[in-house]
């Protein structure tokens, strides 16, 4: 069951919410501030949240920006102003859809499914400036220009990817891409991270800023945040 964070001001517009929610399968937590929905959000998971921008001590606007800072949950703000400068700035600091009050149900409900399902698809993708390793097509993109990989180096790749300034050995880069009982050698990992910052320069990635020799060790992938 998907838990939804329902942060609104109102009680009467928190019980409205998650009337329209609960009966489609939705674990609806109520919180009448964003300062109390931040509290809950650091010991609490929730795979949505609906915020309403028109908040005292603090508005939708500064707690969509707070919690993109923190966490990777996917928020609709929901705002009675319908003026596209508000929306406009709800998006571009981070929400991903807005609602207007007063709102149609079914509308709710398809805007909310259709963030999910748009979530979700993000998670089977890896996004580094400009890089774009897509878990489930086997694709590698540097500003939407394909670069072609091994089945070796695409492994390489998501593995660097998602453990961002960790060192891995030779060996262990080995046992993670080729298996324990393959036998390899060192030089064999050298050529496939060669070959690999070859391709990412000619499509324009700084690869050797990123993709870096850790002397004596092995290889890491540099996150310089």
């Amino acid at each position: 069951m998907k838990t939804i964070l329902l942060v609104d001001d109102e009680p009467l517009m928190l019980d409205l919410l998650s009337l329209y929610l609960a009966p489609a399968g939705y674990d609806c937590v109520k919180m009448t501030s964003a300062v109390e929905a931040i509290t809950y959000l650091e010991s609490n998971h929730a795979d949505l949240i609906l915020l309403d921008v028109m908040m005292p001590e603090m508005d939708g606007w500064e707690a969509c920006r707070e919690i993109k800072k923190h966490w990777a949950i996917p928020i609709i703000m929901l705002t009675a102003l319908g003026e596209k400068p508000d929306i406009v700035k709800g998006l571009k600091i981070g929400a991903d859809d807005y609602v207007s009050k007063p709102f149609d149900e079914e509308e709710l409900l398809a805007r909310i499914e259709a963030v999910l399902r748009r979530t979700q698809s993000d998670l089977e993708k890896i996004k580094f400036l400009g890089l774009e390793l897509d878990l489930n097509s086997f694709v590698l993109q540097y500003h939407q220009t394909g670069i072609s990989l091994t089945p070796k180096e695409f492994a390489m790749m998501e593995l660097f990817l998602k453990n961002r300034n960790k060192v891995f050995s030779r060996e262990h880069l080995i046992t993670s891409i080729w298996g324990y009982e393959v036998s390899t050698e060192d030089r064999t990992i050298d050529s496939h991270v060669r070959n690999l910052r070859d391709k990412l320069r000619k499509a324009g990635f700084p690869a050797d800023e990123y993709l870096v020799t850790v002397w004596g060790v092995g290889y890491k992938w540099v996150d310089k945040k």
